[in-house]
C-alpha cells in the first residue's frame, strides 16, 4: 500500500537540504506549502481568544504573519524504505523528538493514481 509522508519543517534553512535528501532517496515528487502553527499564530496575535481560522485577509495584510514552517507531502510506493527516509531527514533537521525540529508522520494511502517512480 502506498504511503503519504508529511513533514513539517520549522527551520526554513533546512528545507532545501531535506528536499535534496528526499530526491536522492528516490522520492517520486514532493508538494511543499507554507504553513503556520497555532502556537505561532497565537503568539503573533498575542491573545488566547483568536479564532481557529482568522480571516485570510488579516493574515495577508500583516507583515508579521509571515509563514514559519514548510510542510512537505509525498506519496511513496509500498516498497519504499521509510525508515531510511526518516533517518536521513532527521540527519538534516535533528531528532524529531527534540524541540524546534518539526514533526513527521506517515499515513496509508488507500488509492493512488498517477504515482510515478523517478
Amino acid at each position: 500500500m502506498p504511503k503519504c509522508v508529511v513533514a513539517v519543517i520549522p527551520n526554513l534553512e533546512k528545507v532545501h537540504e531535506v528536499l535534496r535528501v528526499w530526491s536522492a532517496l528516490g522520492v517520486p515528487g514532493v508538494t511543499m506549502i507554507d504553513t503556520i502553527g497555532m502556537a505561532s499564530l497565537r503568539q503573533w496575535v498575542g491573545r488566547d481568544d483568536v479564532p481557529l481560522v482568522p480571516s485570510l485577509r488579516a493574515l495577508i495584510e500583516s507583515a508579521e504573519a509571515a509563514f514559519h514552517h514548510r510542510t512537505l507531502f509525498s506519496v511513496v510506493p509500498d516498497d519504499f524504505d521509510l525508515e531510511r527516509l526518516i533517518r536521513e531527514t532527521e540527519r538534516v533537521v535533528g531528532r524529531f523528538e527534540d524541540p524546534e525540529t518539526g514533526f513527521l508522520f506517515v499515513l496509508p494511502v488507500l488509492e493512488a493514481r498517477g504515482l510515478r517512480r523517478p
